[in-house]
């Protein structure tokens, strides 16, 4: 009875372990590099000479053009989206420039907020090292700063030093190897709303923002973890003409690009992505898991066995 007794508790112990010990990392880092404003439609349209890197990181890991943001299709609700995994309804930003909830979060963290995937992962893992590097003032209301190691706006008039950000992502990579940086840029968001979307000038910066990803893989194979680190490049929404936030798949459709062990390197997936599903992604590979409220899948047949 005694030997029975100790296996139905080693049973019930196994059962419950998901429920109990945190899954393993799949990976040591991760570094997001979200773009504001980038359509999906522009990887096809680029010139593929434009965008090396872009086009470099596709064709190692695994991709899609068909990922959604939610609705609205504006910033701080789907940059929410992005960091919460949970939808519109679900985290309450509804608004271009949500700075607080305006519809009650349906599960809020120690902080306050919906959890992020900075909260959680410093919930679960109290050790490691969480940056976050933005342009756009709206982006330190979204990813919970007391859950982050070092949280970096860019001073003033980002357009006037369009380099800044990117010099300070270097800087953390390269000195601290950060398990999670978020880059976050809005420079392309700019030239869509004040010259247009799908122009020659949206182009010509998308070639830019290219050449600061050029930067950021660099830096991390100078800091010695690129076996280690998994890349992820997408967006918060689109855009058309000179706006954004309808329900155009100009708006919409936004890039999920990701690249690094243990990605497969299968090239172009066709699922029905949302952009909550960045969060769950990014917890699966730092073995964070999720609240029982996120919204977000992991897509486990993006990653080898």
């Amino acid at each position: 009875m005694r030997t029975r007794g100790l296996a139905l508790a080693v049973l019930a112990l196994v059962t419950l372990a998901p429920a109990i010990f945190a899954a393993q990392p799949k990976v040591g880092h991760v570094v997001l590099v979200a773009v504001d404003g980038w359509g999906a439609y522009s990887v096809r349209k680029a010139d593929p000479a434009t965008i090396p890197n872009i086009r470099g990181v596709m064709a190692r890991g695994a991709w899609t053009l068909k990922d959604r943001s939610v609705l609205p299709s504006s910033s701080a609700i789907n940059w929410a989206s992005m960091f919460m995994g949970v939808p519109t309804e679900l985290h309450g930003y509804t608004t271009w420039g949500s700075k607080t909830p305006e519809i009650k979060p349906n599960l809020l963290n120690e902080h306050g907020i919906a959890p992020t995937i900075f909260s959680e992962l410093r919930r679960q893992r109290p050790n490691a090292r969480i940056d976050v590097v933005a342009e756009w003032d709206g982006i330190g209301h979204l990813i919970d700063r007391k859950a982050v190691d070092s949280y970096f706006k860019v001073p003033g008039d980002y357009d006037k030093t369009p380099n800044r950000l990117i010099d300070e992502a270097v800087r953390l990579i390269t000195e601290k190897k950060p398990t999670l940086l978020a880059v976050c840029i809005d420079q392309l968001d700019h030239v869509g709303h004040g010259v247009g979307h799908d122009t020659p000038a949206y182009y010509k910066k998308l070639a830019q923002i290219d050449g600061y990803l050029g930067r950021i893989l660099q830096a991390i194979e100078q800091a010695g973890i690129a076996d280690d680190t998994v890349v992820i490049l997408t967006a918060d929404h689109g855009g058309i003409k000179k706006g954004h936030g309808g329900k155009t798949l100009e708006e919409m459709e936004i890039p999920f690009i990701l690249a690094g062990p243990p990605v497969k390197a299968m090239g172009e997936f066709n699922v029905a992505m949302m952009q909550y599903d960045c969060a769950a992604i990014i917890a699966d590979l730092l073995g964070v898991e999720p609240p029982a409220g996120w919204r977000g899948r992991p897509y486990p047949q993006l990653l080898a066995e």
